[in-house]
């Protein structure tokens, strides 16, 4: 007879008749009365009256019966906090149980009842159960204490479990060291500081590394993701890791494979990618994950997902093995898709005729997402192999004769991509496709037509009735169709305007009079505006040039690659997500990323000054484009003349107005105050150096990341950037425009950089001149730049430190100093408290001195210091200063007064920084 009749019970008062079978003499009926109530509890039934009774049935030696009854303490004990204290006494006695399964029962037992009451009473067991000397008492300990930890943290580390669980690793038994590394991972996840609260050192990871070989098999995988958690001291190290952990590759359990994996792929980036053992490494990556693939569906997709982020970053592990990703017959519709996938990213010169004609058998079976993804990848490979293009577009073709609806819908769209990616080479096509255009039903197959038909319009004869038949029913389009279409006409247009502005009106006024779609309407008034006002610049905008479209367009962002291959072997691997983006609170853990191949100072440095920091973000920073110089002002005679690059490539300089009117240069000014003692011809000392932080991240950069400060030298003001490239492929052709700002700060000659290969830094030291046109910021010291290499353009902000904008020439006669304060009203002057000021008041007049703040007269007055200053910005505003000292103490108040007094923040911020200076 099974188990199931303890569910199927119809008795009447059926918990007083439990209750007096859990009270019989007789072993045997207690063993059944308890197998009864848990089957109760099991299928929702309220059995917590019972809870004295069962207690009672503590008292046993029948190891079954003992663990029937703790699974009902479990369940009920949070319930029932005070009875369950009568447990106690039995738990405290069954720790010390000749029967080390008993002794491990209670010891888990109590960790899993989660009851302060308790918890103080767990601790002198488990310390006990720690030292066991049976293995299976003590690992079951081990993971008690991070249970325990979860319930009460500062308990754990007062009563040093801790330490214990830190001796544990050192164990003779595997399985103990396994549960260890298991509970001190869970403990550092869950700790409120962040910082792991036991540090793993070379000697720990030695010890778990001989106790991997004997580990079971979910053993082993706790111990390599603490491995993965490890940073090596130096490359030794990391190979030797390498060396110990290659031999899991060959285990039987898919986990352990992929743990193994991301350890490696993790150990790899410390590793010379030019050394024999890092080549010798890659070729033992590919044969395991191979093996992977002969799985059931639900771990062939898994493993797939995660060689879709190995091959994204290392695709030399994979390179050989493009026959193991054919699509089978009878492989579901998931593991079909994500075989296409990893085929088009392991596409080469090689490989790619193998894999054409794979893709055009796909095209013709009967799963329609799989066909659409099949002609999709076809397009892929046409735009990433380019010997391929022309064989690619013959296959489109022949898939296009098919007549083949969703086929020839998805066929136009990537021939679209492909007229992109190689302008005048396959355009005889275009008949063709022009004889399908009335299958087509799909928006994007739609608009990628239209686009087709506007993008070359001067080859199609009858371009304007084709375009007319779409606006006949240009209400009911889709938003992305209308959008094209209208694009597509305004380019008719301005190629034959004779005989098309009837149809161009037409359009216009349907998009800016008909449509409630702001897109449309906003577009359709910019295109009217443009023609009627100059058709010229519009010739420019709409008929400029267009950027070849990237080879790879879906690759992850170089960072999120790098944090997700640190989570292999995980979800995140698997949603291609970070834990951050589906795991709330602590147990999304603390962000992980690769370790760098070279750490530069730069970065250990971001963080230290408060002076320097982004603004906003980039989605913030650019609001209307239009707002933005679009062309470099013209510099001064003495500055090289092609400094002007046209970071957007569009000209629409037209549309801002005139070019700007040139400031007068700074140095030939005469002072608005009078008498100047001037410095400017001195070649004077390098001011106040803040360190690098960074501007624009990887993330933002598409891999490019900017780290960047100011410095002022010899009269000049400089951006010091370091430009990192951290994406796959090189970065070349920079150049950098700078946003109107409060300063007229313009570039003083072209950015220099040179190419940058991947994970590579090159670092620009560029000189900025003061006679660009003037706006506003806010703050004042805010700078938007653009800077332009050949992935794209990226917009930013920073601010410019104050002190590298305090002139040479900014020390004023002491009389013209006492007659401005006085002329000066007393609503423009503002307070400032410094705190922690160390130093004599000579020593901070010097300091300020070789940062352009020159002290005119100092005074001591009741025992205070009094210091009076002055300085000039390079836009020709002076301020005035007055520092008040008391010698031995630590505070002291700064005075400014100014004719425009919105200086203040910076200037503050700048005096600031300067003193506490070293």
């Amino acid at each position: 007879m099974t188990d199931s009749k303890y569910f199927t019970t119809t008795k009447k008062g059926e918990i007083f008749e439990l209750k007096s079978e859990l009270n019989n003499d007789k072993k045997e009926k207690k063993k059944e009365a308890v197998k009864k109530v848990i089957a109760s509890m099991t299928v929702g039934k309220d059995v917590s009256a019972l809870f004295p009774d069962v207690v009672n049935c503590m008292q046993t030696d029948n190891l079954e019966l003992k663990k029937l009854v703790y699974l009902y303490l479990m369940n009920y004990a949070k319930s029932q906090p005070d009875m369950a204290i009568m447990a106690v006494n039995t738990f405290v006695k069954d720790c010390e149980d000749s029967n080390p399964l008993i002794r491990a029962l209670a010891v888990r037992t109590m960790g899993c009842i989660r009851v302060d009451k308790i918890t103080e009473y767990l601790c002198e067991p488990l310390r006990k159960c720690l030292k066991d000397e049976d293995p299976y008492v003590r690992k079951t300990a081990a993971v008690c204490v991070a249970k325990l930890y979860d319930i009460s943290s500062s308990m754990v580390e007062d009563q040093g479990f801790l330490d214990q669980l830190k001796d544990l690793l050192s164990d003779s038994n595997p399985m103990v060291v396994a549960n260890a590394v298991a509970a001190l991972s869970e403990i550092n996840e869950s700790s409120q500081s962040g910082q792991p609260l036991v540090e793993m050192n070379s000697v720990t990871i030695n010890k778990l590394l001989t106790a991997l070989n004997e580990c079971t098999e979910w053993g082993q995988v706790f111990i390599l993701d603490s491995l993965a958690n490890y940073s090596p001291k130096d490359e030794r190290e990391a190979q030797s890791i390498c060396e110990r952990i290659t031999p899991r590759l060959a285990h039987a359990n898919a986990a352990v494979v992929l743990s193994a994996v991301k350890v490696l792929m993790k150990l790899l980036e410390m590793l010379s990618s030019d050394s024999d053992f890092c080549a010798t490494l890659t070729k033992k990556l590919a044969p395991p994950l191979v093996t992977l693939l002969s799985s059931e569906p639900e771990v062939q997709y898994v493993a797939l997902r995660n060689i879709n982020l190995i091959v994204q970053k290392r695709p030399d592990i994979l390179k050989h093995e493009m026959k193991v990703f054919f699509v089978k017959y009878n492989d579901p519709i998931y593991v079909k898709l994500e075989k296409l996938d990893i085929m088009i990213r392991l596409a080469n010169q090689s490989n790619i005729a193998q894999v054409l004609s794979e893709l055009k058998e796909y095209a013709t079976e009967v799963d329609v997402d799989f066909v659409r993804k099949a002609v999709r990848a076809i397009g892929r490979c046409a735009i990433k192999v380019e010997p391929s293009a022309e064989r690619c577009v013959s296959t489109l073709l022949d898939l296009i004769q098919t007549k083949v609806n969703y086929v020839v819908q998805e066929a136009i769209v990537v021939i679209k991509d492909i007229f992109r990616k190689y302008p005048n080479k396959y355009e005889s096509i275009i008949s063709t496709l022009c004889e399908n255009l009335d299958t087509l039903d799909e928006p994007e197959a739609r608009a990628s037509m239209v686009w087709i038909i506007g993008e070359y319009a001067e080859r199609i004869d009858n371009a304007d009735e084709l375009l007319d038949s779409f606006l006949e029913g240009f209400q009911d389009e889709n938003a992305q169709v209308q959008l094209q279409l209208l694009t597509a006409v305004v380019k008719l247009f301005l190629k034959r305007p004779s005989d098309t502005q009837e149809l161009v009106q037409h359009v216009l006024s349907l998009a800016t009079q008909d449509s409630d779609n702001p897109d449309l309407r906003d577009r359709g008034f910019i295109y009217w505006r443009l023609l009627s006002t100059d058709p010229a610049a519009a010739k420019e905008v709409v008929l400029a040039d267009k950027p070849l479209i990237s080879e790879e367009t879906d690759l992850l962002e170089p960072t999120l690659l790098d944090e997700l291959i640190c989570h292999i072997s995980s979800l995140a691997s698997v949603y291609h997500k970070p834990p951050t983006a589906f795991v709330e609170g602590r147990g999304a853990g603390v962000r992980k990323s690769l370790p760098n191949r070279a750490s530069t100072v730069g970065e250990t440095e971001v963080g230290n000054s408060g002076e320097a920091m982004v603004i906003p973000n980039q989605e913030s920073l650019i609001g209307d484009l239009l707002s933005m110089d679009i062309n470099a002002p013209s510099m001064p005679n003495s500055a090289p003349n092609n400094i002007g690059v046209d970071l957007l490539g569009g000209g629409l300089d037209i549309l801002l107005g005139g070019p700007p009117t040139e400031q007068a240069a700074a140095g030939g000014a005469t002072s608005l105050l009078g008498d100047i003692f001037g410095l400017g011809g001195t070649a004077l000392n390098i001011g106040l150096q803040i360190p690098k932080i960074v501007w624009l991240p990887a993330e933002k950069g598409k891999g490019l990341e900017i780290q960047g400060s100011f410095s002022r030298r010899n009269g000049e003001i400089f951006m010091e950037m370091k430009f990192t490239n951290k994406a796959m492929q090189p970065m070349n052709s920079f150049a950098i425009q700078l946003n109107k700002n409060s300063f007229g700060l313009i570039p003083g000659q072209p950015l220099q950089v040179a190419p940058l290969p991947p994970n590579q830094t090159s670092d620009a030291s560029l000189p900025l001149a003061t006679q660009g046109p003037i706006q506003r910021m806010e703050p004042l010291n805010n700078l938007q730049v653009a800077v332009k290499n050949n992935i794209g353009i990226f917009y930013f902000a920073c601010l410019v430190h104050g002190n590298v904008l305090f002139a040479e020439d900014g020390q004023l006669d002491k009389r013209v100093f006492l007659n401005t304060w006085k002329e000066i009203p007393a609503a423009n002057e503002v307070q400032y408290s410094l705190t922690g000021v160390i130093g004599t008041t000579d020593g901070i007049a010097s300091k300020m001195t070789t940062n352009n703040v020159f002290t005119i007269a100092k005074r001591n007055v009741e025992g205070q210091d009094m210091l009076y200053q002055s300085l000039k910005l390079t836009n020709n505003i002076w301020v005035l200063l007055e520092l008040k000292l008391q010698p031995g103490n630590p505070d002291a108040t700064l005075s400014l007064k100014s004719r425009s007094v919105e200086v203040a923040p910076m200037i503050f911020a700048a005096y600031e920084a300067i003193i506490r200076s070293p």
